[in-house]
């Protein structure tokens, strides 16, 4: 039997690899069978570790300016073949970096996450997946454009800063010394939200009030924004404010859409599973082994485990997933392509208890082993 294992981590337990190669030593107690491992992640927090981890490669820790002007030091990862990186924009801008109390929109940056792309432009990569999920910025990205080269001019020829206080006054962009070398680079982002840049359901109104947007603030930011978004598409030719994503943390998806030549922003599932190379293996796949921590409702509207499931059924093969708890909604998980659920905690225990790595491991391969017997 060939079976292709790709479970989401259980947050807080055990990470993407630690769970799949837990579910092959239960399967291979049960024959000779062929068990092809694959990291699992969403595209948000996490992504770097599973698919360095899974598909071989190093990290890289660099200090970068962090959201709020403050070096922090920030990881990412290049795959084995030295031309891909992976990068987790919350690494430099992420809101979990800022205490909820000291959090203020008008002077945070992503000017670290510009940072992060030169290094690994330098390292030679040309490839990369960024996750954008997590700011703590609204500011359309001016930050990263900044530390890549762009410089933005008001109406009297000053230069400004890359915080979104300067936002509204910038009124020319200045490309002459941008990094060359991003013309030749490939940037896939995931990307979950569809929101369009500005208005009612933009990046300011709604993700804003998380970030520190004050309600009676929110009409002249999403103004300053809109009028940052005039500016650039008149200067590229582009239209690309009122597309689903542009948004997304901050309006960082702008920035990429608009300022960079070669994007692609797509949700975090379909390029994780493209960069794992999953469908290549269900081509000659029997079953399936796939799951995450807590298996609900919610997974069935698209969570990894569907994403999965649903490639899975284009080539065949039966679906079986596995997570540390099941609830009572999960059976709609039977009708988005997953054949047969199962909870791995085997007894009476407290949630310490169950998330204990080691007996997460135990509880994961006795279960899968159990599964496949049947099978």
């Amino acid at each position: 039997m060939k079976v292709v294992v790709a479970i989401d981590s259980f947050k807080g337990s055990l990470t993407s690899m630690e769970a799949g190669e837990a579910a092959k030593r239960g399967i291979m107690k049960t024959g000779n069978h062929e068990v092809e491992v694959r990291p699992l992640a969403d595209g948000g927090e996490g992504t770097t570790e599973a698919l360095i981890s899974g598909l071989g490669g190093q990290f890289i820790n660099i200090d970068v300016t962090g959201p709020m002007g403050k070096k922090v030091t920030a990881r990412y990862g290049i795959l084995r073949d030295n031309k891909t990186a992976i990068i987790e924009m919350a690494e430099a801008a992420g809101i979990t970096l800022v205490q909820k109390d000291n959090l203020d929109p008008w002077k945070a940056t992503t000017y670290g996450l510009g940072e992060m792309i030169i290094d690994a432009i330098e390292r030679g990569c040309r490839d990369f997946i960024i996750g954008i999920g997590g700011s703590a910025t609204t500011e359309v990205g001016i930050g990263m454009l900044q530390a890549l080269g762009y410089k933005f001019y008001d109406a009297a020829g000053k230069l400004l800063s890359y915080t979104f206080e300067d936002l509204g006054r910038i009124s020319s962009i200045d490309d002459s010394n941008v990094e060359k070398m991003l013309d030749e680079c490939n940037f896939n982002i995931a990307c979950d939200v569809k929101n369009p840049l500005y208005g009612k359901n933009g990046a300011v109104y709604i993700f804003g009030p998380q970030k520190g947007v004050k309600d009676a603030e929110k009409e002249t930011m999403d103004d300053m924004v809109k009028h940052f978004a005039k500016v650039a598409d008149e200067k590229y030719g582009s239209d690309n404010d009122r597309l689903p994503g542009t948004g997304a943390a901050g309006g960082l998806g702008f920035a990429f859409r608009t300022f960079f030549k070669n994007v692609n922003l797509k949700p975090g599932i379909e390029i994780v599973l493209n960069a794992i190379e999953l469908e290549k293996l269900l081509c000659t796949a029997d079953v399936v082994v796939t799951g995450e921590g807590r298996l609900d409702g919610q997974t069935a509207m698209g969570k990894v485990p569907v994403g999965v499931a649903k490639m899975a059924k284009k080539h065949g093969c039966k679906v079986i997933a596995v997570a540390g708890a099941v609830t009572e909604d999960a059976i709609a998980c039977n009708y988005e392509g997953i054949d047969a659920f199962f909870p791995i905690v085997r007894g009476a225990c407290t949630l310490e208890e169950a998330m204990d790595k080691n007996n997460a491991i135990k509880n994961m391969e006795a279960t899968v082993e159990q599964i496949f017997r049947l099978l």
